[in-house]
């Protein structure tokens, strides 16, 4: 096989691969310098194929780390950025996503999907390990996959360190440089009633108070260093912290602290005592949620990258909570400061634009809320989607949406909101004049929304990735992520917007009308198998987008093998697959267990003479070197 010739998914268990030399337009992390694989033999080569919007990519940055750290001297790890909204593929956003997100290995910009489509990738993210040889010996897709990769890099570098095949020593890696600046992508700010502004400094791994002019900060809330620890406000540390709300006071006198913090990259919510500035953890383990419960003792529940709260009055009935923008997993939850218990409110876990009752709605990556007399509005980044969620006039609520469609469609576009188009909106709030502003991040622009109306208009434009608005004493801030500061909404440069409408573009599979066999590969991790103590240990739940394309097979069961049917009628669309699977050490006394887990979007083409079977790997493995 040629370096130019894609690698086959679905016969990847059974060739021995060579892999394709890396093709883009430049190079991060690498002091300017390009990269080839053939300079790399003799290192273990990971590739992690990511986009820096994707939640699960950034999940899976974190699960490298350990790994870059123990095998340091006979690993290079490779992030292939390849976008999937067009903001995303600029060599500027794709940089303060680097520096954002810690990543501190070299980045391929990929924006033409070269490499993507060379290695025949599926799914954001993809992890594909290229031994020393240049052959590749392992494919996973979605993350928890990081003891597995553990595992198959320790055996890579046994084989080939006997076989005098593997190379220690030296690593690519340049780091690049970073400005001095007072924040560092801020994400979200609430303003205090005294008229302060706290921002959550993201990258800076605390929370700044500033003054009521948004530019003199007054204390700081965090070491400054990446972690979860407790404590006085100089001791305690934050890992990305992201959305903040603060407490009504006769909340905050029971509880004893007054702001609520979204940990986003700690997996948890933390609260602050503006009295004294301690710091005390309120939700969540600091482990990241796979599966199973999210509800109950706040403290006892995992959480999965919360990404903004907000204190609503109408939640539960009673007396109020924080409604949880929970990105990792698609959905809301509820937390209730004084019980010191949290559920979930919405969503089902599946990623994509669904309305209905709560339990049932699909959301798509929430990133901001914001209150609004008897609703809370939310914007999904991954659907490019303005919605709410409020009681159904029952015990339950029910979830609308007002600007977006799915997840592949996106753009700047003003007018009516059926027709109106956003692209990867972050942050949402309640303007003075009752309109709802979006934070349109990668429009880079701030837009309005008329409820009484449907009218979709941009505000201001020409801002650095935007990612919240906070309203205070009637003046209205952005937090403008990619220019590391709070921003005054100016509206002078205002105008009506008709830009085209785009859509993710990702090469099609060419299946065929009527029966097709749809096949997830997954191949425990070495040294393990799957979990099947309890039942079933794998799911696979199926929708398409429009609902139209399948005619027979939607819906969850357990097996990853079904028979699926597609319309005569529907020449195109998205096939959107979620797999998880739970496996076990072997013959352990105490077997430590993992679930693997990922999600899909397959754009399909329907035609005469397509292939009637469709194979998706989520983990498996091409054959060892020499096989």
């Amino acid at each position: 096989m040629s370096a130019t010739d894609p690698v086959p998914a679905s016969n990847t268990a059974r060739q021995h691969v060579r892999a394709p030399e890396l093709a883009g337009t430049d190079w991060l992390n690498t002091g300017g310098e390009r990269l080839r694989l053939a300079g790399l033999r003799g290192k273990i080569v990971l590739l992690d194929f990511w986009t820096s919007g994707c939640i699960n990519c950034q999940h899976v940055i974190d699960e490298l780390r350990p790994i870059e750290e123990e095998f340091g001297d006979v690993l290079v790890t490779i992030g292939v950025h390849s976008p999937k909204f067009t903001h995303e593929g600029e060599r500027e956003a794709i940089a303060a996503a680097v520096e954002r997100y810690g990543v501190y290995h070299p980045v391929l910009n990929d924006p033409a999907m070269t490499t993507w489509r060379q290695y025949a990738i599926k799914a954001w993210p993809t992890l594909v390990i290229v031994d020393p040889e240049g052959y590749i010996v392992h494919v996973a897709a979605g993350e928890g996959h990081g003891e597995a990769l553990r595992r198959v890099v320790a055996e890579l570098a046994e084989q080939h360190e006997a076989k005098g095949t593997l190379r220690r020593g030296g690593n690519p890696y340049v780091a690049d440089e970073t400005a001095d600046t007072e924040l560092r992508f801020p994400a979200k700010a609430v303003a205090t009633s005294g008229g302060r502004l706290l921002v959550a400094d993201t990258a800076g791994h605390g929370i700044a108070e500033f003054a009521s002019d948004g530019e003199t900060v007054v204390r700081r809330f965090g070491s400054g260093e990446r972690g979860g620890r407790d404590g006085a406000f100089d001791v305690a540390s934050f890992a990305e912290p992201s959305g903040l709300t603060l407490l009504p006071e006769a909340i905050a006198q029971r509880v004893g602290y007054h702001l609520v913090v979204a940990d986003t990259a700690g997996h948890t919510l933390r609260g602050v005592d503006l009295s004294n500035g301690a710091v005390t953890t309120v939700a969540g383990t600091g482990e990241q949620w796979r599966d199973g419960d999210d509800e109950g003792k706040a403290l006892d529940v995992d959480l999965t990258s919360p990404w903004d709260v907000c204190w609503w009055d109408e939640a539960d009935g009673g007396p109020g909570a924080v409604v949880v923008a929970m990105a990792g997993n698609h959905t809301l939850g509820v937390f209730d400061p004084v019980e010191g218990t949290i559920r979930r409110l919405a969503g089902t876990t599946t990623e994509g634009l669904r309305d209905g009752p709560a339990a049932e709605a699909f959301l798509a990556q929430p990133s901001g809320l914001a209150v609004g007399r008897n609703r809370v509005w939310f914007v999904d980044a991954e659907t490019s989607a303005l919605r709410w969620i409020e009681s159904d006039g029952g015990d339950g609520h029910a979830v609308y949406t007002a600007v977006g469609t799915d997840l592949f469609h996106f753009g700047h576009r003003d007018g009516k909101a059926a027709h109106a188009l956003l692209q990867h909106p972050q942050g949402v709030a309640v303007l003075p004049d009752g309109t709802v502003g979006v934070a349109d991040t990668y429009n880079g622009a701030i837009r309005s929304y008329a409820p009484a109306t449907g009218e979709v208009g941009t505000i201001s434009s020409g801002l650095a990735e935007p990612a919240g608005l906070v309203v205070a004493d009637g003046e209205v801030f952005v937090v403008e992520t990619g220019a590391h500061r709070l921003t005054p909404l100016a509206t002078a440069d205002a105008d009506q917007v008709d830009g085209e409408a785009l859509e993710v573009r990702r090469p099609a599979t060419v299946l065929a009308s009527g029966a097709v066999q749809l096949n997830v590969v997954f191949t425990p991790p070495p040294g393990q198998k799957l979990d099947e103590r309890y039942g079933p240990s794998t799911r696979l739940e199926v929708s398409a987008s429009p609902p139209e394309l399948l005619v027979e097979g939607d819906g969850a069961d357990t097996d990853l093998s079904r028979l699926i049917r597609l319309s005569d009628d529907v020449t195109e669309g998205v096939l959107q697959v979620v797999a998880q699977a739970a496996s076990c050490d072997i013959d352990a006394e105490h077997p430590v267990c993992r679930v693997t887990r990922q999600d899909w979007g397959v754009p399909i083409r329907v035609e005469r003479g397509g292939d009637g079977a469709l194979s998706l790997m989520m983990s498996g493995n091409p054959g060892p070197a020499g096989a």
